[in-house]
Parts: structure tokens; C-alpha cells; sequence
């Protein structure tokens, strides 16, 4: 097969969100963007559809946001914390404005991640990034000389670039072939996630995450009566929720005792597919080499119980972006503040998980009095609830002394 040289400033192989939204914004500076994409058309992954307001406000600084309203982007402005500790009432009342965390931002954002992605592959190629949709990456060099042959549209092409970007998720073909060692951190507990429509009768601003029984769940509405639901549950259940009839009994799942509106879920019909999965983290120590780097989950991912893995990606955008747009330097000691920022960001947000999944997926009677005394003093201790407020204003919005074993222990009652 003949292959075709070509040369760009930057190619970033993968568009997806990390991937196009860097593309968007290296494209509208005047830099030559070849974006790759080896997927025809975007399907519905089953994660990356709520924007916490860190990131959101990430977005906003990137100059993205508006694309992401005009693509459906629905703002969730209160959070009801229902759950088997507090009447349904009670719950109401508590909830919390979702406005108050980051100024500006009106809470969080839900947006499909079909319809996410292609706003922002539509920002990049209205910005001036090429866009190849069904590449299938053959080979990846980095060094002195990066570059990266690629096949599409049956000819084969050699791309030559300053640097090569690995957005390509989390089974990365660049992180494999520069060698990049991933760290992967040992399942928490398992997890379901399933899109659902005609959820009419649920509030389309209240989000809300809470603890029944042997289940701990979310609800997430996208607005005219679309809504995504989560599900975490102990590790010793392998087969819960799978089998033909496994979306009828996840849907059966969120008919909740403590939440009223819960009937609009179970009630609801399936709107993509059901996929259960580990739920896990990972992460790449040294996200970069000579002439390439890595952002969003080819560099690694959180652990989805926080919800911070879209608002990560669009930090590791603007770290990625301000290093390239601010000077010369792309050698992998530019890259050395961004893979040390992304190292304090994934430690802080490991620690809010164990809080969250100690406080929200403890099952027994032993995570039952967990809750319970974290909700007893949670209205006149409010730091012991600053692991939330860094979930949505972002971990750098809470002191260093929040992120110690000592903060831990007193936040779950066992110091």
C-alpha cells in the first residue's frame, strides 16, 4: 500500500473528550491539529455524562461550555439526599443549591456522551483541526522525530508531528506503545450504569446519591425524561443485574423506599444498553515522553463513585493546552508540572473516594452506623462534609490537612 507523508504541528490520536476538546483548543490558537478517531460514529459508553462544577468551570475557561449547552448540556442545580436513613421529607428539605460551589457555574452539567463528544469533534473542525474518522493506528514513534502511520479510507498515511497526544482512552494503543506503565489500583466494588427514557415524573434538576439496602445509587436526569442511573454493590455479587432479564431488574432496583420519585425510574424504559463493570482507578505515574503525552484516561482514570472523571480530562486539556501555547518548550521536562499536578489531583480524589465508599457501599450494619453518625453531625460539623464540597469544587478547594488518614478517621467516626 503507498503511503502518503503529511506534517502537522500536534496529532491526537483519539476524540473523545480529553482528545477533541484539546484538539478545539490548539486548532483555535492556529496550531496545524490532525485529530484521529478510529470509531465511525459514537456510541453510548455508559460513562462521561455528568460534569461536576470544577469541571464545568474547566470547560468554561477552555472556551467550550457554550458548545456544550448547544449540544443538550442540562444544568442539575439541587442535590436531595435521599437514602435508608432519612424520611423522604427530611430529604427534600436538606437539599443542597448546587449553584454554591463554583461561581458562575449553576451546578452540574448532564449531557450524553454521544452527543458530548461530538460537540466538541465539531468545536475542533470548526476551530481548523483535520478531523479522520475510521483510522486505525498501525504504528506510533515517538523521540527526536514523532510520528504516526495511520490507515483510513483505504490509503495508508505517515503523520509527522511535533508531538503525538494519546487521548485514545482507557485501553490506550499509544500508552502501549511508548511503554508508559500503568498503575491499577484493586476494585472497590462492582458498579451498573444504564441510560433510561420516558422518566418523566422524575425533577429534571435534582440529582441525588444515596445508600438502600445492598445498593447504593444515583440518578442523574438529562431532561425530557432522560435520566442515567448507577448502581454499586458488593463484589460478592458477580451476576447481579446480568442474563436476559438483567436491564428489567436494574430498572426494579431503583424502586426505593426512600425516595418518592423513584417510581418514575422503575417505571422507565431502557434507553441504551446495561454494562456492569469493576470499579476501580488507575494511574500513569510519568504521563509523557519525548515528543508525546498522554490526557484523560490513557493517562489514567478515577474511580467513577466520585463522578470526576470528565471534569479531570478537561483539567489535563487546559494543563496539556497551556504548556503547548505558552512557549517553545514540548521537550518532557515542559510535561513535568503537569504530570506533578495530576499526581496531587488523582491522590486527593482517591481520598474523597474512600470516604465516599466507606460512607456510601458499606452494606452492613457496620456501614449502616457509619452513616448514621456522619448524618447526625454533618449539620453542626461542616468540615466533617469536606470531602463533598471538594468533590464539586474541585480538590484544590479544600486545605491539605483534608486529605490525612487523621481527617478520615474522624470523618468516618473512628478516630
Amino acid at each position: 500500500m503507498a503511503q502518503t507523508d503529511e506534517t502537522w504541528d500536534v496529532v491526537v490520536i483519539g476524540a473523545g473528550i480529553a482528545g477533541s476538546a484539546l484538539a478545539a483548543v490548539l486548532a483555535r490558537a492556529g496550531l496545524g491539529v490532525l485529530l484521529l478517531e478510529k470509531s465511525q460514529s459514537y456510541a453510548d459508553r455508559v460513562r462521561g455524562e455528568a460534569l461536576v462544577q470544577w469541571g464545568v468551570k474547566e470547560a468554561q475557561d477552555l472556551g467550550l461550555y457554550d458548545a456544550l449547552l448547544a449540544a443538550g448540556g442540562h444544568a442539575l442545580t439541587r442535590a436531595v439526599p435521599y437514602g435508608e436513613l432519612i424520611a423522604p421529607e427530611a430529604a427534600e428539605a436538606a437539599a443542597a443549591d448546587l449553584s454554591q460551589f463554583v461561581a458562575g457555574v449553576p451546578g452540574i452539567l448532564a449531557i450524553g456522551h454521544p452527543q458530548h463528544c461530538q460537540a466538541l469533534l465539531s468545536a475542533a473542525v470548526a476551530a481548523g483541526a483535520v478531523a479522520r474518522r475510521g483510522a486505525a493506528l498501525v504504528e506510533v514513534t515517538a523521540g527526536a522525530s514523532p510520528s504516526v502511520v495511520y490507515e483510513a479510507d483505504g490509503a495508508r498515511f505517515r503523520a509527522r508531528a511535533r508531538l503525538i497526544v494519546g487521548a485514545d482512552g482507557r485501553p490506550s494503543e499509544v500508552r502501549e506503545a511508548l511503554g508508559i506503565p500503568l498503575s491499577i489500583g484493586a476494585p472497590r466494588n462492582l458498579m451498573s450504569g444504564m441510560l433510561v427514557a420516558g422518566a418523566r415524573d422524575w425533577d429534571a434538576e435534582v440529582f441525588t446519591i444515596g445508600t438502600e439496602g445492598d445498593l447504593c445509587f444515583l440518578v442523574a436526569p438529562q431532561g425530557d425524561g432522560r435520566a442515567r442511573l448507577y448502581a454499586w454493590w458488593d463484589l460478592g455479587q458477580r451476576r447481579r443485574f446480568s442474563g436476559p432479564r438483567g436491564s428489567e431488574d436494574f430498572l426494579s432496583a431503583f424502586r426505593l423506599g426512600c425516595c418518592p420519585m423513584s417510581a418514575a425510574i422503575a417505571q422507565a424504559r431502557a434507553g441504551g444498553p446495561l454494562v456492569s463493570f469493576l470499579n476501580n482507578e488507575t494511574f500513569a505515574e510519568t504521563p509523557f515522553a519525548a515528543g508525546a503525552v498522554l490526557v484523560g484516561d490513557a493517562a489514567g482514570w478515577t474511580d467513577p463513585l466520585s463522578g470526576c472523571g470528565l471534569s479531570s480530562a478537561y483539567r489535563d486539556v487546559r494543563q496539556v493546552s497551556e504548556i503547548l501555547l505558552g512557549g517553545d518548550d514540548w521537550s518532557p521536562a515542559a510535561f513535568a508540572p503537569y504530570a506533578a499536578e495530576r499526581a496531587e489531583r488523582f491522590r486527593r480524589l482517591r481520598f474523597i473516594t474512600e470516604i465516599e465508599t466507606a460512607l456510601n457501599c458499606g452494606f452492613d450494619e457496620r456501614g449502616q452506623a457509619r452513616r448514621r453518625q456522619y448524618q447526625e453531625r454533618a449539620p453542626a460539623e461542616p468540615l466533617v462534609a469536606a470531602h463533598i464540597v471538594a468533590n464539586l469544587a474541585g480538590p484544590e478547594s479544600q486545605p491539605a490537612e483534608v486529605y490525612t488518614p487523621q481527617h478520615r478517621a474522624w470523618v468516618l467516626g473512628e478516630a
